[in-house]
């Protein structure tokens, strides 16, 4: 038997870990969070596809593309989680279509700026990770299983 798939999706900036901001991010790369997740993965008995784009049309396409697969989804939405409706309507395909999308943040957005407080994602998402780092995405896999 084949094990599920999880689409692992990170949106726009994050390809810059490891080096932006890393006393809000940390200092892991994108690469260690991706080795990471497909180690935890395996343990679960998952299989982590893991990508990231910085562009809104392609990370809905990604999001249409798990419902079309009958997979689960880590989202880290980066900024788009505090303004792109667009993202926030294929979050809701996902859900409605009766898999779990878990909202992943390294950090923790309510102890930020005021303008990173109000996700348009949470309200249709299964559940949110938010403020353990890398860790949040490992969270995040433990609670689809």
């Amino acid at each position: 038997m084949t094990a599920p798939t999880v689409f692992v999706l990170s949106g726009p900036n994050l390809n810059r870990l490891g080096t932006r901001e890393p006393e809000v991010y940390g200092s892991d790369t994108l690469d260690d969070v991706h080795a990471a997740v497909e180690r935890e993965a395996h343990e679960l008995g998952l299989v982590a596809d893991c990508r990231q784009t910085n562009h809104e049309g392609e990370l809905i396409d990604w999001l249409h593309e798990a419902v079309d697969a009958g997979a689960d989804v880590v989202l880290n939405p980066g900024a788009f989680t505090h303004y792109s409706y667009a993202v926030r309507d294929a979050c809701a395909i996902v859900t409605t279509s009766g898999r779990s999308l878990v909202e992943v943040h390294l950090s923790n957005p309510a102890s930020r700026e005021e303008f990173r407080h109000v996700s348009v994602v949470a309200p249709v998402a299964t559940g949110t990770v938010a403020g353990f780092g890398l860790q949040s995405y490992l969270l995040a896999l433990r609670a689809l299983v």
